[in-house]
């Protein structure tokens, strides 16, 4: 009787796997499938730290804009970016367990995150090419009609004055027109007191150059939106196609998987 040396038989299964190129395929495409998904996850913080930084640091003056297509954007990339993040732990550990069910999941879950990738791009890009005309028809009807009647559009009109060193939306002229200063005729004020250079209460009271500012405000917050919005559509259509390769990777994965199934 023949003996084999060694505490397996050559003929194992164990080994056999090893010599097999299905299961050498198989290990390939599951190691970079855990590759894509750290960059997976990384490109869903970038998402989410994207997003937020937009949402935050813009939230006060998106009630000035007149549309709802810039928060409606912000908000699918943060959402995108929640998303990503929680898909690429299924991804992982899918890949890990060899789990068809999991993989297909995620796979499913990277063509709607593709979607949305898709959306919030083209949205931002269209956004983009006509946040001019919004600005020039909505931003000084809301700075001469609001001002003073309501407090959001109120609070985001002095925010942007501010931050912007702005005063009006052409021009600090356009305040002589407003609802504010028309219905309070005893107001001693020219212009709010967020124009001023040197912000102080009653400041505005007198309207030469070196107290206020004569620059309006649509030029700038056309600049500063335009801005984030090309760096949304930029990173949403960059980043898109990276899932193609994780849905390509993940059905040859599953395919892998149940082939190994029924062979062994």
């Amino acid at each position: 009787m023949q003996q084999h040396n060694g505490s397996q038989p050559p003929s194992s299964p164990a080994k056999n796997r090893r010599k097999n190129p299905d299961y050498c395929g198989k290990t390939f495409l599951r190691n970079v499938l855990y590759v894509f998904n750290l960059v997976f996850f990384f490109s869903g913080a970038a998402f989410l730290a994207v997003g937020l930084y937009i949402l935050l640091s813009r939230h006060s003056f998106v009630s000035l804009l007149g549309g709802a297509m810039f928060p409606v954007t912000t908000y699918l990339i943060v959402a995108t970016g929640v998303l990503i993040i929680v898909i690429g732990c299924v991804g992982c550990f899918g890949a890990c367990q060899e789990n068809r069910c999991l993989l297909f999941t995620y796979a499913s879950f990277l063509l709607v995150i593709f979607l949305l990738e898709a959306v919030a791009g083209v949205l931002a890009y269209m956004y983009n090419g006509v946040i001019s005309e919004e600005l020039t028809r909505n931003l000084n009807e809301t700075m001469m009609e609001k001002y003073n009647f309501d407090v959001k559009v109120t609070k985001a009109i002095d925010d942007m004055q501010q931050e912007f060193f702005c005063c009006g939306s052409n021009s600090f002229e356009d305040w002589k027109y407003s609802k504010w200063l028309k219905e309070n005729k005893d107001e001693q004020h020219k212009t709010p007191d967020s124009c001023c250079k040197s912000e102080d209460q009653l400041c505005a009271i007198r309207d030469h150059p070196s107290n206020i500012n004569y620059l309006g405000c649509s030029r700038r917050l056309e600049q500063v939106t335009k801005e984030s919005l090309i760096l949304i559509g930029g990173i949403a259509l960059g980043f898109c196609f990276i899932q193609v390769f994780g849905i390509i990777f993940s059905c040859c994965l599953i395919r892998k998987i149940k082939e190994a199934k029924y062979r062994y």
